[in-house]
């Protein structure tokens, strides 16, 4: 229930800061507030006596004490209906192009765009008829949205099992009524949300079925479940964005909610100039068609940035609940936590570690929680999965915000520096990663893609793990001291490094490496150690084996669109240069 106030403001913290300290109003806690005659964004975060504290979304240079302060009693909420998909918003849900139609390349201080169009018509079609029951959560009707989504209109969450008294069908804006409950309550295309409440669902499902990426190394060494949580922590230049967008374009999942939070304009403007062209590999249809992008670079006000992640995670929540597979790309959630650092010193709150407030642990805690594959309220099956990257400077692990991810998060994608100065992308530490989903997405793998992935993946992971090992008698004494099986060995797990953990983002065949092409690359280079070992049994010099004809073309298969053939080809080569079959 909207419980509007009006005050004045008592103080401003800094004149050039946004903390403002309000008068009258008598708010709830995390109440939107309009301040000063320009009417700028603000969110109550304390209540002292009978003073409030106003964390206001844009500069607040000018703002004086006795300016005018609206309580608008509703907590910062998004709308969600129609027109979400292909949008790109702030941080608080308001469009950026509207916002430059409105004031041109640089938003002015003030403005208010409603988050969706409020002009477009939309074809609604019924799914339910007058004097059925619905309660909230069920679908009512459907939009085409776009090529990709068709729009499932849902009943609010809060509402109780009503009748329906009147439904109509044809074209509404988001305004119109569509439908009316036998309570009087009118039904539109869209309704709000408060983005720091999680949405409700009737059960959380184990997560046993996989997020493909068609990426290698994620896919086959360390995987994330649909609903999973994965972290991608590095230093700078080692890849955390390139990996995202990765994730971004060939994730199968049915949404993308890319949320650029604190990251450079010019990395978000990669974004938006590549999705419209990028071709979705299942449909044929561009990337755009199913993704919704939230953007509050480093330039924008760092208050928004905080709240960027819950607007995210609502909208992704929202598709979730109509059935939908979806993905959350978090970019960077280090500089998440920046702002929380941020507005906490300007709270005077008690630090913690590092200066971060005490409660970062908890913050980000309650974000990756409201991840999972669930039984939504409509009895459909949907998920969020959220992969978001950390930016700990210089590379450090052990810094307050990686640590407290990864104590939530079931996937650690270990970004290394020294790979990335070899130019081994992605640049993903294969010793230091981890997946807690490997043990309950093996059964889905052996199932769908091959009996014996499990075994292959085992195989693969302790010939990296030797290699590990040998590398420091081979700095200390060189390779050509090693016996010949050990040198082999060191042959192997170098052509697991280059054949199958790298891959190129920017190659139009390598981008995307399906499961069945990442088994059968790993198979060809577990059939390959047999071949060479035989070989060494059967009294083949080392030179020889390790120089064979052959070795070339099998390292160029990866990038034949019939990779098979390509792959048969040097495996024949290769059988007939050391056994002369």
């Amino acid at each position: 229930m909207e419980m509007k106030t009006v005050g004045k403001i008592g103080e401003v913290y800094r004149v050039s800061g946004p903390l403002v300290v309000a008068e009258g109003i008598k708010p709830r806690m995390y109440d939107v507030c309009y301040v000063g005659e320009e009417g700028l964004m603000g969110e109550v975060v304390g209540l002292v006596g009978e003073k409030t504290l106003i964390q206001v979304y844009e500069d607040t240079s000018g703002i004086k004490p006795g300016d005018r302060v609206e309580n608008t009693g509703m907590p910062l909420s998004v709308e969600l209906g129609p027109g979400l998909i292909k949008s790109f918003y702030d941080g608080v849900q308001r469009p950026l192009p509207a916002l430059k139609e409105a004031s041109g390349d640089f938003i002015s201080r003030g403005i208010h765009v409603p988050g969706l169009d409020r002009s477009k018509k939309w074809d609604f079609k019924p799914i339910v008829k007058k004097g059925d029951k619905v309660k909230g959560g069920d679908i009512i009707g459907t939009v085409q949205e776009s090529e990709l989504v068709e729009h499932k209109i849902l009943v609010p969450p809060k509402i109780g099992e009503r009748t329906i008294t009147e439904i109509y069908d044809g074209s509404f804006t988001v305004e119109d009524t569509i439908a009316v409950l036998d309570d009087g309550t009118e039904l539109k295309l869209y309704h709000k949300w408060p983005v720091r409440e999680a949405r409700p669902y009737i059960e959380k499902l184990p997560p046993v079925i996989p997020l493909i990426t068609g990426q290698r190394i994620l896919d086959t060494m360390f995987p994330v479940a649909k609903g999973g949580t994965a972290a991608i922590p590095g230093p700078f230049g080692s890849g955390k964005t390139v990996t995202q967008h990765q994730l971004a374009k060939w994730s199968d999942a049915h949404i993308v909610v890319y949320i650029g939070c604190g990251e450079r304009g010019n990395e978000m403007t990669e974004v938006l100039e590549e999705f419209p062209e990028l071709i979705d590999p299942r449909s044929g249809k561009p990337l755009m068609e199913r993704t919704v992008l939230i953007a509050n670079t480093s330039n924008m006000p760092v208050a928004a940035r905080e709240a960027s992640v819950y607007t995210g995670i609502t909208i992704a929540e929202y598709f979730r609940d109509m059935g939908y597979d979806v993905s959350i790309m978090a970019d960077s959630t280090s500089r998440w936590a920046e702002a929380m650092r941020e507005i906490s010193g300007r709270l005077e709150e008690m630090p913690g570690e590092e200066g971060y407030p005490a409660y970062l642990a908890s913050r980000i805690a309650e974000f990756y929680e409201r991840a999972g594959r669930v039984k939504t309220l409509c009895g459909e099956v949907g998920s969020v999965s959220v992969v978001g990257a950390v930016s700990p400077p210089g590379g450090d692990f052990s810094e307050p915000v990686t640590q407290n991810t990864l104590r939530i998060v079931k996937v650690f994608w270990a970004l290394d520096a020294k790979l990335a100065a070899r130019r081994h992308f992605p640049a993903i530490n294969w010793l230091q990663s981890y997946s807690l989903y490997v043990d309950t997405l093996k059964e889905w793998y052996e199932q769908n893609v091959a009996p014996d992935w499990g075994e292959l993946r085992r195989w693969a992971m302790e010939v990296l793990q030797e290699e590990a090992n040998l590398q420091e008698i081979v700095q200390l004494v060189g390779s050509d001291a090693l016996p010949e099986s050990q040198r082999l060995l060191l042959e192997v797990a170098r052509l697991i490094r280059e054949v199958f953990l790298q891959q190129y983002a920017y190659h139009p065949v390598d981008s995307y490496c399906s499961p069945q092409k990442q088994y059968d690359l790993l198979k060809a280079i577990k059939e390959l150690n047999d071949m060479f070992f035989k070989a060494l049994e059967q009294g083949k010099l080392i030179d020889e084996i390790i120089n064979v004809p052959g070795k070339e073309e099998f390292a160029r298969a990866k990038f034949e669109e019939d990779y098979k053939t390509a792959l048969q080809n040097a495996m024949d080569m290769i059988r007939k240069a050391l056994f002369g079959e």
